[in-house]
């Protein structure tokens, strides 16, 4: 099932207001990010959002769980924090075959405490689901699976709690620096002449801001959450500590090939020469 959509455009600064980008779903001028989220949510749909930046898992309409290429899941936030052993998690990832039952797992196996698990799962989706409900080029897709099991581990999120947590990291982002385009391309230290002092957290990041990598895979690399990622970077540009690489030197036009020329034409011209030479 093909739904083709058109969620907002990631807000620019309005210099002469500074307005908002949730203040016009605040006022109602505004729908909800998805129209194809809202409806699955009010018809209690249960399978999988597919989207350019992500997927979003339902189950009887509400937010399961949530995954994209640009922010660390939930095995690599417990892994990377020592809460889980790498090799631990993936043994119960093997016997379980998805992420309830990997969950289940390692809290009957004593590795984590439900409390510990539901609050790594849920920075995990809203880290995701930021990715996932980003404004994008191609319309998404959901697939419609069976119900997940019931009584499972990981805690559903209404889409209305998705979608209000979205926009308040959206919000957050822009006021600190109003370009969303930062959240994906490579990033660059940059030598200001009067640099100002910065945190363990930041400074963290700009020892990873080579010019290749991006913030999500400087989150990745730390093994940290995504959004507190994005925040720092904004903040390091508001500094002028921090900025995108050069673009590439065009590249020099070949030289053109010297233009054909009529053998009688050029008999014609070494006669004339000759001839004004006499």
């Amino acid at each position: 099932m093909t739904v083709v959509e058109a969620p907002p455009p990631l807000p620019v600064r309005d210099t002469a207001r500074h307005r908002a980008p949730d203040q016009g779903a605040r006022e109602g001028t505004g729908g909800g990010l998805s129209p194809m989220l809202t409806r699955l949510a009010a018809e209690r749909a249960t399978g999988v959002l597919v989207r350019e930046g992500g997927a979003l898992y339902l189950a009887d309409g509400l937010v399961l769980h949530a995954e994209s290429p640009y922010a660390p899941g939930i095995g690599t936030l417990l892994t990377a924090s020592g809460a889980v052993p790498a090799e631990e998690w993936w043994t119960a990832a093997g016997t379980a075959g998805d992420l309830p039952g990997t969950a289940r797992l390692l809290l009957a196996g004593g590795w984590l405490t439900r409390a510990a698990l539901e609050i790594c799962h849920l920075h995990a989706l809203y880290d995701a689901a930021y990715f996932a409900l980003a404004p994008s080029s191609s319309p998404g897709r959901f697939h419609y699976g069976p119900p997940p099991e019931a009584d499972g581990p990981l805690p559903a999120v209404p889409v209305a709690a998705v979608e209000r947590e979205v926009l308040r990291r959206r919000a957050l982002l822009h006021r600190l620096w109003p370009d969303a385009l930062l959240d994906g391309v490579p990033l660059l230290r940059t030598a200001p002449v009067a640099a100002p002092g910065v945190t363990a957290r930041q400074a963290a990041v700009l020892a990873l801001a080579d010019g290749v990598r991006t913030a999500p895979d400087i989150a990745l690399a730390q093994g940290r959450r995504v959004f507190p990622t994005l925040v720092e970077v904004r903040r390091l540009v508001a500094a002028g500590l921090l900025g995108t690489p050069p673009p590439p030197p065009a590249a020099a036009a070949p030289p053109s090939a010297p233009p054909d020329i009529d053998p009688h034409i050029a008999l014609l011209k070494r006669v004339r020469d000759a001839l004004e030479a006499l």
